[in-house]
Protein backbone atom coordinates (compact mmCIF):
# COMPACT_ATOMS: atom_id res chain seq x y z
CA UNK A 1 0.00 0.00 0.00
CA UNK A 2 1.51 3.33 -1.03
CA UNK A 3 1.65 6.30 1.33
CA UNK A 4 -1.11 8.29 -0.40
CA UNK A 5 -3.58 5.40 -0.26
CA UNK A 6 -2.68 4.76 3.38
CA UNK A 7 -3.37 8.41 4.29
CA UNK A 8 -6.69 8.30 2.40
CA UNK A 9 -7.79 5.19 4.29
CA UNK A 10 -6.82 6.70 7.64
CA UNK A 11 -8.68 9.91 6.79
CA UNK A 12 -11.84 7.99 5.79
CA UNK A 13 -11.72 6.06 9.06
CA UNK A 14 -11.34 9.33 11.01
CA UNK A 15 -14.30 10.87 9.13
CA UNK A 16 -16.46 7.80 9.84
CA UNK A 17 -15.53 7.90 13.54
CA UNK A 18 -16.24 11.65 13.68
CA UNK A 19 -19.64 11.13 12.03
CA UNK A 20 -20.50 8.35 14.47
CA UNK A 21 -19.53 10.65 17.33
CA UNK A 22 -21.75 13.42 15.91
CA UNK A 23 -24.71 11.06 15.45
CA UNK A 24 -24.35 9.68 18.97
CA UNK A 25 -23.71 13.00 20.69
CA UNK A 26 -26.09 15.41 18.93
CA UNK A 27 -29.78 15.25 19.88
CA UNK A 28 -31.18 17.56 17.20
CA UNK A 29 -31.56 15.88 13.80
CA UNK A 30 -31.06 19.24 12.07
CA UNK A 31 -27.79 19.81 13.89
CA UNK A 32 -26.70 16.22 13.29
CA UNK A 33 -27.21 16.57 9.55
CA UNK A 34 -25.44 19.94 9.44
CA UNK A 35 -22.39 18.70 11.34
CA UNK A 36 -22.18 15.44 9.37
CA UNK A 37 -22.28 17.34 6.08
CA UNK A 38 -19.54 19.65 7.35
CA UNK A 39 -17.39 16.71 8.40
CA UNK A 40 -17.80 14.95 5.04
CA UNK A 41 -17.63 17.80 2.55
CA UNK A 42 -15.19 20.19 4.23
CA UNK A 43 -12.02 18.17 4.86
CA UNK A 44 -10.46 18.56 8.31
CA UNK A 45 -12.01 22.01 8.91
CA UNK A 46 -15.51 20.55 9.10
CA UNK A 47 -14.52 18.09 11.80
CA UNK A 48 -12.54 20.80 13.56
CA UNK A 49 -15.59 23.07 13.59
CA UNK A 50 -17.65 20.36 15.30
CA UNK A 51 -15.08 19.59 17.97
CA UNK A 52 -14.59 23.30 18.68
CA UNK A 53 -18.24 24.36 18.64
CA UNK A 54 -20.46 21.30 18.52
CA UNK A 55 -19.78 19.15 21.58
CA UNK A 56 -23.08 18.49 23.34
CA UNK A 57 -22.72 19.50 26.97
CA UNK A 58 -26.34 18.55 27.68
CA UNK A 59 -25.16 14.93 27.81
CA UNK A 60 -22.27 15.70 30.16
CA UNK A 61 -23.38 18.08 32.92
CA UNK A 62 -20.80 20.81 33.45
CA UNK A 63 -21.47 21.02 37.17
CA UNK A 64 -23.85 19.87 39.85
CA UNK A 65 -26.69 22.24 40.71
CA UNK A 66 -27.01 20.74 44.19
CA UNK A 67 -26.25 23.47 46.72
CA UNK A 68 -27.11 20.99 49.49
CA UNK A 69 -24.87 17.92 49.36
CA UNK A 70 -26.54 15.99 52.18
CA UNK A 71 -29.10 13.77 50.44
CA UNK A 72 -31.47 13.65 53.44
CA UNK A 73 -31.48 17.44 53.80
CA UNK A 74 -31.77 17.81 50.04
CA UNK A 75 -34.86 15.60 49.97
CA UNK A 76 -36.41 17.60 52.81
CA UNK A 77 -35.62 20.88 51.02
CA UNK A 78 -37.11 19.62 47.75
CA UNK A 79 -40.30 18.56 49.54
CA UNK A 80 -40.57 22.01 51.12
CA UNK A 81 -40.10 23.70 47.74
CA UNK A 82 -42.78 21.51 46.15
CA UNK A 83 -45.20 22.22 49.01
CA UNK A 84 -44.38 25.97 48.93
CA UNK A 85 -45.01 26.20 45.19
CA UNK A 86 -48.25 24.18 45.43
CA UNK A 87 -49.59 26.50 48.16
CA UNK A 88 -48.81 29.57 46.08
CA UNK A 89 -50.40 28.01 43.00
CA UNK A 90 -53.60 27.25 44.91
CA UNK A 91 -53.63 30.68 46.56
CA UNK A 92 -53.13 32.53 43.26
CA UNK A 93 -55.07 30.17 40.98
CA UNK A 94 -57.19 32.96 39.52
CA UNK A 95 -54.23 35.15 38.55
CA UNK A 96 -52.12 32.27 37.26
CA UNK A 97 -55.07 30.85 35.31
CA UNK A 98 -54.07 28.50 32.50
CA UNK A 99 -50.44 29.13 33.40
CA UNK A 100 -50.74 26.32 35.93
CA UNK A 101 -49.31 23.83 33.43
CA UNK A 102 -46.30 26.10 32.79
CA UNK A 103 -45.75 26.42 36.54
CA UNK A 104 -45.79 22.63 36.83
CA UNK A 105 -43.45 22.23 33.85
CA UNK A 106 -40.76 24.36 35.49
CA UNK A 107 -41.26 22.69 38.86
CA UNK A 108 -40.90 19.24 37.32
CA UNK A 109 -37.94 20.29 35.16
CA UNK A 110 -35.82 22.45 37.46
CA UNK A 111 -37.70 22.63 40.79
CA UNK A 112 -38.16 26.37 40.28
CA UNK A 113 -41.06 27.38 42.58
CA UNK A 114 -43.93 29.73 41.92
CA UNK A 115 -43.55 32.62 44.37
CA UNK A 116 -45.98 35.32 45.43
CA UNK A 117 -45.72 38.50 47.46
CA UNK A 118 -43.44 40.14 44.89
CA UNK A 119 -43.13 43.67 43.59
CA UNK A 120 -42.06 44.04 39.94
CA UNK A 121 -40.99 47.05 37.91
CA UNK A 122 -40.24 47.19 34.19
CA UNK A 123 -37.22 49.30 33.18
CA UNK A 124 -36.91 50.63 29.64
CA UNK A 125 -33.40 51.05 28.20
CA UNK A 126 -30.25 51.91 30.09
CA UNK A 127 -31.68 55.33 30.91
CA UNK A 128 -34.08 53.70 33.38
CA UNK A 129 -32.11 50.63 34.39
CA UNK A 130 -28.75 52.06 35.40
CA UNK A 131 -29.93 54.84 37.77
CA UNK A 132 -32.06 52.23 39.55
CA UNK A 133 -29.15 49.77 39.71
CA UNK A 134 -26.67 52.36 40.95
CA UNK A 135 -29.03 53.50 43.70
CA UNK A 136 -29.74 49.91 44.80
CA UNK A 137 -26.05 48.97 44.86
CA UNK A 138 -25.24 51.98 47.04
CA UNK A 139 -27.81 50.78 49.59
CA UNK A 140 -26.41 47.24 49.84
CA UNK A 141 -25.74 46.11 53.42
CA UNK A 142 -24.87 42.40 53.28
CA UNK A 143 -24.06 41.19 49.77
CA UNK A 144 -24.03 42.07 46.08
CA UNK A 145 -24.10 39.34 43.44
CA UNK A 146 -23.54 40.19 39.76
CA UNK A 147 -23.43 37.88 36.74
CA UNK A 148 -23.07 39.38 33.26
CA UNK A 149 -22.39 38.34 29.71
CA UNK A 150 -21.03 41.74 28.69
CA UNK A 151 -19.37 44.10 31.16
CA UNK A 152 -17.40 46.85 29.42
CA UNK A 153 -14.62 49.14 30.56
CA UNK A 154 -16.56 52.33 29.85
CA UNK A 155 -18.38 55.06 31.78
CA UNK A 156 -21.20 53.00 33.29
CA UNK A 157 -18.89 50.02 33.77
CA UNK A 158 -16.52 52.14 35.83
CA UNK A 159 -19.33 53.76 37.79
CA UNK A 160 -20.54 50.34 38.89
CA UNK A 161 -16.95 49.20 39.51
CA UNK A 162 -16.35 52.14 41.85
CA UNK A 163 -19.50 51.33 43.87
CA UNK A 164 -18.53 47.66 44.11
CA UNK A 165 -15.10 48.63 45.40
CA UNK A 166 -16.60 51.06 47.90
CA UNK A 167 -19.08 48.48 49.21
CA UNK A 168 -16.38 45.81 49.47
CA UNK A 169 -14.28 48.16 51.60
CA UNK A 170 -17.34 48.69 53.83
CA UNK A 171 -17.50 44.95 54.49
CA UNK A 172 -20.26 44.04 52.03
CA UNK A 173 -19.71 40.67 50.31
CA UNK A 174 -19.33 41.37 46.60
CA UNK A 175 -19.23 38.50 44.10
CA UNK A 176 -18.94 39.02 40.36
CA UNK A 177 -19.19 36.43 37.55
CA UNK A 178 -18.33 37.57 34.05
CA UNK A 179 -18.34 35.70 30.76
CA UNK A 180 -14.74 35.39 29.65
CA UNK A 181 -15.65 35.92 26.00
CA UNK A 182 -18.34 38.59 26.22
CA UNK A 183 -16.48 40.62 28.89
CA UNK A 184 -12.98 40.21 27.51
CA UNK A 185 -12.34 43.98 27.61
CA UNK A 186 -12.25 43.96 31.45
CA UNK A 187 -9.98 40.95 31.97
CA UNK A 188 -6.81 42.89 32.72
CA UNK A 189 -7.62 46.30 34.19
CA UNK A 190 -11.13 46.26 35.69
CA UNK A 191 -11.03 42.73 37.12
CA UNK A 192 -7.61 43.41 38.65
CA UNK A 193 -8.87 46.59 40.32
CA UNK A 194 -11.92 44.77 41.70
CA UNK A 195 -9.87 41.92 43.13
CA UNK A 196 -7.32 44.25 44.68
CA UNK A 197 -10.16 46.02 46.50
CA UNK A 198 -11.63 42.82 47.93
CA UNK A 199 -14.26 42.01 45.32
CA UNK A 200 -14.36 38.34 44.39
CA UNK A 201 -14.42 38.10 40.59
CA UNK A 202 -14.28 35.00 38.41
CA UNK A 203 -14.84 34.20 34.74
CA UNK A 204 -17.66 31.71 34.29
CA UNK A 205 -15.90 29.49 31.79
CA UNK A 206 -12.32 30.61 31.30
CA UNK A 207 -11.21 30.65 27.67
CA UNK A 208 -7.52 29.81 27.74
CA UNK A 209 -6.96 29.08 24.05
CA UNK A 210 -9.41 31.38 22.29
CA UNK A 211 -9.46 29.63 18.91
CA UNK A 212 -9.33 26.03 20.04
CA UNK A 213 -11.51 26.30 23.13
CA UNK A 214 -14.84 24.52 22.79
CA UNK A 215 -16.08 26.55 25.74
CA UNK A 216 -16.20 29.73 23.67
CA UNK A 217 -19.36 28.35 22.09
CA UNK A 218 -21.07 27.87 25.47
CA UNK A 219 -21.52 31.39 26.78
CA UNK A 220 -22.99 32.64 30.01
CA UNK A 221 -25.57 35.01 28.58
CA UNK A 222 -27.23 35.68 31.94
CA UNK A 223 -27.58 39.21 33.33
CA UNK A 224 -28.25 39.00 37.05
CA UNK A 225 -27.92 41.42 39.95
CA UNK A 226 -29.01 40.42 43.48
CA UNK A 227 -28.71 42.76 46.45
CA UNK A 228 -29.15 41.61 50.06
CA UNK A 229 -31.29 38.65 49.08
CA UNK A 230 -34.47 40.67 48.51
CA UNK A 231 -33.94 42.68 45.31
CA UNK A 232 -32.95 41.41 41.89
CA UNK A 233 -32.51 42.62 38.31
CA UNK A 234 -32.88 40.52 35.17
CA UNK A 235 -33.31 41.31 31.48
CA UNK A 236 -31.57 42.06 28.21
CA UNK A 237 -29.40 45.05 29.19
CA UNK A 238 -25.70 44.35 29.66
CA UNK A 239 -23.36 46.72 31.49
CA UNK A 240 -22.29 48.95 28.62
CA UNK A 241 -22.70 52.56 27.52
CA UNK A 242 -24.30 51.40 24.27
CA UNK A 243 -27.58 50.79 26.15
CA UNK A 244 -27.80 54.43 27.26
CA UNK A 245 -29.41 56.70 24.66
CA UNK A 246 -28.28 60.27 25.17
CA UNK A 247 -29.23 63.35 23.19
CA UNK A 248 -25.53 64.20 23.17
CA UNK A 249 -24.82 61.08 21.08
CA UNK A 250 -26.77 62.05 17.98
CA UNK A 251 -24.80 59.76 15.66
CA UNK A 252 -25.02 56.76 17.96
CA UNK A 253 -27.24 53.77 17.19
CA UNK A 254 -30.42 53.82 19.29
CA UNK A 255 -30.73 50.73 21.53
CA UNK A 256 -34.20 49.69 22.64
CA UNK A 257 -34.12 47.16 25.47
CA UNK A 258 -36.13 46.00 28.48
CA UNK A 259 -35.10 45.00 32.00
CA UNK A 260 -36.97 43.92 35.10
CA UNK A 261 -36.59 44.65 38.80
CA UNK A 262 -37.99 42.06 41.22
CA UNK A 263 -38.35 42.65 44.97
CA UNK A 264 -39.44 39.72 47.11
CA UNK A 265 -39.36 35.91 47.12
CA UNK A 266 -39.18 35.82 43.31
CA UNK A 267 -35.42 36.20 43.51
CA UNK A 268 -35.02 32.92 45.47
CA UNK A 269 -34.37 30.83 42.37
CA UNK A 270 -32.40 33.69 40.83
CA UNK A 271 -30.13 33.53 43.89
CA UNK A 272 -29.99 29.75 43.57
CA UNK A 273 -28.93 30.06 39.92
CA UNK A 274 -26.22 32.57 40.79
CA UNK A 275 -24.79 30.50 43.64
CA UNK A 276 -24.69 27.34 41.50
CA UNK A 277 -22.76 29.28 38.86
CA UNK A 278 -20.56 30.80 41.56
CA UNK A 279 -19.61 27.49 43.13
CA UNK A 280 -18.74 26.16 39.68
CA UNK A 281 -16.46 28.97 38.58
CA UNK A 282 -14.94 29.83 41.99
CA UNK A 283 -14.50 26.33 43.37
CA UNK A 284 -16.27 27.38 46.58
CA UNK A 285 -19.22 25.62 48.26
CA UNK A 286 -21.52 28.44 49.33
CA UNK A 287 -24.97 27.28 50.45
CA UNK A 288 -28.32 28.97 49.89
CA UNK A 289 -29.33 29.90 53.44
CA UNK A 290 -30.82 32.79 55.38
CA UNK A 291 -27.71 34.90 54.82
CA UNK A 292 -28.44 35.08 51.10
CA UNK A 293 -32.22 35.06 51.11
CA UNK A 294 -34.29 37.61 53.00
CA UNK A 295 -37.93 36.46 53.00
CA UNK A 296 -39.40 39.91 52.57
CA UNK A 297 -42.88 40.11 51.00
CA UNK A 298 -44.77 42.96 49.39
CA UNK A 299 -48.40 44.02 49.35
CA UNK A 300 -48.53 43.87 45.55
CA UNK A 301 -48.65 40.05 45.73
CA UNK A 302 -47.35 39.48 42.19
CA UNK A 303 -46.60 35.84 41.28
CA UNK A 304 -43.15 35.24 39.74
CA UNK A 305 -41.34 32.11 38.58
CA UNK A 306 -37.80 31.84 37.18
CA UNK A 307 -36.82 29.73 34.16
CA UNK A 308 -33.07 29.07 34.03
CA UNK A 309 -31.45 26.78 31.48
CA UNK A 310 -28.21 26.02 29.73
CA UNK A 311 -26.30 23.40 27.76
CA UNK A 312 -25.80 21.40 30.95
CA UNK A 313 -29.52 21.23 31.79
CA UNK A 314 -31.22 17.83 31.31
CA UNK A 315 -33.88 19.46 29.09
CA UNK A 316 -34.08 22.59 26.95
CA UNK A 317 -35.82 24.55 29.70
CA UNK A 318 -35.97 27.89 27.90
CA UNK A 319 -37.37 26.47 24.67
CA UNK A 320 -39.91 24.28 26.49
CA UNK A 321 -41.17 27.20 28.57
CA UNK A 322 -41.62 29.36 25.44
CA UNK A 323 -43.37 26.48 23.68
CA UNK A 324 -45.73 25.87 26.57
CA UNK A 325 -46.57 29.59 26.86
CA UNK A 326 -47.40 29.78 23.14
CA UNK A 327 -49.62 26.72 23.39
CA UNK A 328 -51.50 28.28 26.32
CA UNK A 329 -52.49 31.41 24.35
CA UNK A 330 -56.18 31.86 23.59
CA UNK A 331 -56.37 35.43 22.26
CA UNK A 332 -53.03 37.16 21.71
CA UNK A 333 -49.26 36.65 21.63
CA UNK A 334 -46.94 39.67 21.56
CA UNK A 335 -43.33 38.63 20.95
CA UNK A 336 -40.25 40.86 20.86
CA UNK A 337 -36.86 39.37 20.06
CA UNK A 338 -33.64 40.62 18.45
CA UNK A 339 -32.77 37.18 17.01
CA UNK A 340 -35.54 35.04 15.55
CA UNK A 341 -34.27 31.60 14.52
CA UNK A 342 -36.58 29.44 16.64
CA UNK A 343 -36.64 26.11 14.82
CA UNK A 344 -39.60 24.08 13.64
CA UNK A 345 -41.22 23.42 17.05
CA UNK A 346 -41.76 27.12 17.84
CA UNK A 347 -42.66 27.97 14.24
CA UNK A 348 -45.32 25.26 14.14
CA UNK A 349 -46.65 26.33 17.56
CA UNK A 350 -47.06 29.91 16.31
CA UNK A 351 -48.78 28.73 13.14
CA UNK A 352 -51.13 26.48 15.13
CA UNK A 353 -51.94 29.40 17.45
CA UNK A 354 -52.89 31.65 14.53
CA UNK A 355 -54.97 28.97 12.86
CA UNK A 356 -56.73 28.50 16.18
CA UNK A 357 -57.79 32.15 16.26
CA UNK A 358 -54.94 33.68 18.29
CA UNK A 359 -53.51 37.02 17.14
CA UNK A 360 -49.72 36.69 16.89
CA UNK A 361 -47.58 39.81 16.51
CA UNK A 362 -43.77 39.61 16.31
CA UNK A 363 -41.42 42.59 16.59
CA UNK A 364 -37.89 42.08 15.25
CA UNK A 365 -35.05 44.48 14.38
CA UNK A 366 -34.48 45.94 10.95
CA UNK A 367 -30.79 46.14 11.79
CA UNK A 368 -28.91 43.04 12.92
CA UNK A 369 -25.30 42.57 14.01
CA UNK A 370 -25.20 39.14 12.32
CA UNK A 371 -25.83 38.80 8.58
CA UNK A 372 -26.46 35.05 8.64
CA UNK A 373 -28.72 35.15 11.69
CA UNK A 374 -30.76 37.89 10.03
CA UNK A 375 -30.90 35.90 6.78
CA UNK A 376 -32.06 32.80 8.66
CA UNK A 377 -34.79 34.84 10.38
CA UNK A 378 -36.11 36.18 7.07
CA UNK A 379 -36.40 32.63 5.75
CA UNK A 380 -39.23 32.03 8.25
CA UNK A 381 -41.24 35.18 7.54
CA UNK A 382 -42.88 33.97 4.33
CA UNK A 383 -44.59 30.94 5.87
CA UNK A 384 -45.56 32.87 9.00
CA UNK A 385 -47.12 35.71 7.01
CA UNK A 386 -49.08 33.25 4.88
CA UNK A 387 -50.50 31.73 8.06
CA UNK A 388 -51.58 35.13 9.40
CA UNK A 389 -48.77 36.07 11.78
CA UNK A 390 -48.09 39.83 11.86
CA UNK A 391 -44.40 40.75 11.65
CA UNK A 392 -43.06 44.23 12.41
CA UNK A 393 -39.55 45.44 11.53
CA UNK A 394 -38.25 47.97 14.07
CA UNK A 395 -36.82 51.05 12.34
CA UNK A 396 -35.69 53.48 15.02
CA UNK A 397 -32.53 51.55 15.88
CA UNK A 398 -31.67 48.12 17.22
CA UNK A 399 -34.34 46.45 19.32
CA UNK A 400 -32.57 44.13 21.76
CA UNK A 401 -35.52 43.47 24.11
CA UNK A 402 -36.60 39.89 24.80
CA UNK A 403 -40.19 39.58 25.95
CA UNK A 404 -43.43 37.72 25.34
CA UNK A 405 -46.92 38.60 26.58
CA UNK A 406 -49.69 36.00 26.50
CA UNK A 407 -53.36 37.09 26.62
CA UNK A 408 -52.53 40.24 28.60
CA UNK A 409 -52.00 38.25 31.81
CA UNK A 410 -48.73 36.27 31.56
CA UNK A 411 -45.35 37.76 30.67
CA UNK A 412 -41.91 36.32 29.99
CA UNK A 413 -38.97 38.71 30.20
CA UNK A 414 -35.29 37.93 30.50
CA UNK A 415 -32.05 37.20 28.71
CA UNK A 416 -33.09 34.53 26.19
CA UNK A 417 -33.49 35.23 22.49
CA UNK A 418 -35.81 33.21 20.30
CA UNK A 419 -33.05 31.18 18.67
CA UNK A 420 -31.06 27.95 18.81
CA UNK A 421 -28.23 29.55 20.73
CA UNK A 422 -30.46 30.59 23.64
CA UNK A 423 -32.27 27.23 23.56
CA UNK A 424 -29.22 24.95 23.46
CA UNK A 425 -25.88 26.74 23.75
CA UNK A 426 -26.12 29.71 26.11
CA UNK A 427 -26.74 29.82 29.85
CA UNK A 428 -29.93 31.89 30.07
CA UNK A 429 -32.51 33.01 32.63
CA UNK A 430 -36.05 34.39 32.22
CA UNK A 431 -38.65 35.65 34.66
CA UNK A 432 -42.28 34.63 34.19
CA UNK A 433 -44.71 37.11 35.73
CA UNK A 434 -48.36 36.21 36.31
CA UNK A 435 -49.92 39.65 36.77
CA UNK A 436 -52.47 41.31 34.52
CA UNK A 437 -51.45 44.88 35.36
CA UNK A 438 -47.80 44.14 34.57
CA UNK A 439 -48.74 42.35 31.32
CA UNK A 440 -50.87 45.30 30.22
CA UNK A 441 -47.91 47.58 30.85
CA UNK A 442 -45.68 45.44 28.61
CA UNK A 443 -48.46 45.43 25.99
CA UNK A 444 -48.44 49.21 25.97
CA UNK A 445 -44.68 49.28 25.40
CA UNK A 446 -45.08 46.75 22.58
CA UNK A 447 -47.68 48.82 20.77
CA UNK A 448 -45.61 51.96 21.29
CA UNK A 449 -42.67 50.16 19.68
CA UNK A 450 -44.57 48.99 16.62
CA UNK A 451 -45.44 52.62 15.95
CA UNK A 452 -41.73 52.91 15.16
CA UNK A 453 -41.76 49.79 13.00
CA UNK A 454 -42.79 48.77 9.50
CA UNK A 455 -45.36 46.02 9.10
CA UNK A 456 -44.26 43.33 6.65
CA UNK A 457 -46.57 42.03 3.96
CA UNK A 458 -46.29 39.09 1.59
CA UNK A 459 -45.07 41.31 -1.27
CA UNK A 460 -42.06 42.31 0.85
CA UNK A 461 -40.91 38.69 1.11
CA UNK A 462 -42.20 37.21 -2.16
CA UNK A 463 -40.49 39.75 -4.45
CA UNK A 464 -36.98 39.14 -3.16
CA UNK A 465 -34.06 38.57 -5.53
CA UNK A 466 -33.11 34.94 -6.14
CA UNK A 467 -29.67 35.44 -4.54
CA UNK A 468 -31.24 36.88 -1.40
CA UNK A 469 -33.53 33.87 -1.17
CA UNK A 470 -30.52 31.62 -1.56
CA UNK A 471 -28.66 33.39 1.27
CA UNK A 472 -31.74 33.08 3.49
CA UNK A 473 -32.00 29.36 2.79
CA UNK A 474 -28.30 28.93 3.50
CA UNK A 475 -28.74 30.86 6.73
CA UNK A 476 -31.62 28.60 7.70
CA UNK A 477 -29.58 25.49 6.87
CA UNK A 478 -26.73 26.78 9.02
CA UNK A 479 -29.03 28.08 11.79
CA UNK A 480 -28.38 25.14 14.15
CA UNK A 481 -24.72 26.17 14.07
CA UNK A 482 -25.16 29.94 14.46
Amino acid sequence: MNVTLFIDVIYIIIVILACLRIIYDTESSAKTLAYVLLAIFIPVAGMGFYFIFGINYRKRLIYSKKLVKDEVKLKELNERIISYSARNLKKNAMEVGDGKSLVNLLMNDTLSPLTDGNSVKVLINGEQKFPEVLDTLRKAEHHIHLEYYIYEDDVIGNQIKDILIQKAKQGVEVRFIYDDFGSRSIRKKVVKELRNAGVEAYPFNRVRLLFFANRINYRNHRKIIIVDGNCGFIGGINISDRYINSQDDMGKLYWRDTHLRIDGPGILYLQHTFLCDWNFCSGQTIQLDGLYYDQIRYDTNVSVQIAAGGPDSPASTIMLSFLKAINLAKDEILLTTPYFVPGESIINALKVAVMGGVQVKILVPGFSDSYWVNAAAWSYYDELLKTGVEIYIYKKGFIHAKSMVIDKHMSILGTANMDHRSFDLNFEVNAIVYAREFAEQLCKFFFDDIQLAEKLNLDDVSSKHVFRRLSERLGRLLSPLL
